[in-house]
């Protein structure tokens, strides 16, 4: 709540029962690992750690981090992430007309233009330019958090006591469930590009650490085949494959999912998109903002006006938390899956996890904001986040030892 509404304003009770969702989902992963270290974590906490580290408040219908807009068009709202240079740049090519490229000028102009626009339109163009945008609850409700998209052989009685990850992801959803994996007592390699490392390295220090620390580094040239040949020889080892990229990505670098799990036993691969792997959705681009607007998860006042941003990017730790859940409960059972996570659903599905009670009252109280209902009363709590078991590695600090030894 304290991510939610207006920066002047009272905080607004989300959408769905959130928090809730995100417990159940660590609780669950908690009880299946049986890891003591994960039972000591709160699903909830996960959610508001990005804001509570980089300062991020609530801002309506502009997101925490300030990339991503709510923007009415002549039919419905839609959500605009602006978080690349490359997004700003699609801007005249879209609208089809002159756009400045600062902030203080495109956004005005994008508002302006949008006025008269149908959402329908204005969103398929902005998708075949490759900019993140949806349209407010275009996912259905209740639908299915992940998707097995292939069954293969399952692992022989060699296996490993805890499993080998290989997370290809970055920034925040990927990461998380690697590192959920990795409290959960698992192995994880974090192999990245030499030329384009994870984006999360160029943000707060102590978020990147929360999520990486524990894991090894292992950093390759993507454009060598030599360095092809070590990332597939780590790949055919793995239990475990995080990657959130659009199937495109990866087939420039001669990488098909099919493929490795006909050729490996066992193998869990756990694909995390926007809006799934289909063809006709797997290459839209989407970030955690605006794909938490398209699964439905924004906030709306009393007067039941204008959308706002429900917490920080929120589709991301929420799909990072069910990504390692479903990982994890795959491995267990012999692996053997291609899990198709798409980040629209998982918020879909959390907007239908519960009712949230139609009684509640957000008041102004001696320390803050104060939740009244029927069961009691409860503080609105400014995220807060844990504190980092070190540092974590370096750009390829690993990269020797791990190649000497796997490969």
């Amino acid at each position: 709540m304290a991510l939610t509404g207006n920066e002047d304003g009272a905080p607004l009770l989300a959408p769905a029962c959130i928090a809730s969702a995100a417990d159940a989902a660590l609780q669950t992963f908690a009880v299946i690992a049986g890891s003591p270290a994960l039972g000591s974590l709160s699903g909830s906490l996960l959610l508001g750690e990005r804001a509570a580290i980089a300062g991020h408040v609530r801002r309506g219908r502009t997101s925490p981090g300030g990339t991503c807009r709510l923007l009415r068009t002549a039919t419905d709202w839609i959500a605009l992430n602006l978080a690349r240079d490359d997004d700003v740049a699609l801007l005249s090519a879209w609208l089809q007309c002159t756009v400045g490229s600062r902030p203080t000028d495109y956004w005005p102009q994008v508002t302006h233009e949008l006025e008269n626009r149908r959402a329908a339109e204005i969103v398929a163009r902005g998708r075949e330019l490759g900019l993140p945008i949806a349209r407010v609850g275009e996912t259905a409700p209740g639908a299915p958090w992940t998707r097995i998209a292939l069954r293969t052989a399952e692992r022989g009685s060699e296996a490993r006591n805890t499993p080998l990850v290989i997370d290809l992801s970055s920034l925040w959803a990927g990461p998380l469930a690697g590192h959920l994996l990795e409290q959960s007592g698992a192995r994880v390699i974090k192999v990245e590009s030499i030329n384009r490392p994870d984006g999360a390295r160029r943000g707060p220090q102590a978020f990147y650490d929360l999520l990486n620390t524990g894991k090894q580094s292992v950093a390759l040239d993507f454009h060598s085949h030599e360095d092809l040949r070590v990332l597939d020889h780590l790949l055919r080892q793995a239990d475990i494959v995080i990657e959130a990229s659009r199937p495109r990505a990866l087939a420039q670098l001669g990488l098909d999912a099919h493929a490795y799990m006909q050729a490996v036993p066992g193998m869990t691969w756990l694909s995390i998109t926007g809006y799934g792997r289909d063809a006709a959705l797997g290459e839209r681009v989407a970030f955690g903002d605006d794909a938490a607007a398209a699964g439905g998860l924004v906030a709306y006042d009393c007067t039941g006006g204008s959308p706002m941003f429900c917490g920080d990017a929120i589709a991301d730790p929420l799909t990072g938390l069910h990504g390692a859940l479903a990982a994890f409960g795959s491995w267990r059972l012999g692996g053997g899956r291609l899990l198709d996570i798409a980040m629209s659903n998982v918020c879909a599905h959390v907007r239908g996890f519960a009712e949230m009670p139609d009684d509640a009252v957000c008041a102004i109280s001696d320390d803050g904001y104060m939740v009244s209902t029927p069961q009691g009363d409860q503080a609105v709590e400014a995220p807060r986040p844990r504190r980092a078991a070190g540092r974590a590695a370096t750009l390829g600090e690993h990269t020797r030892a791990v190649v000497g030894e796997l490969c």
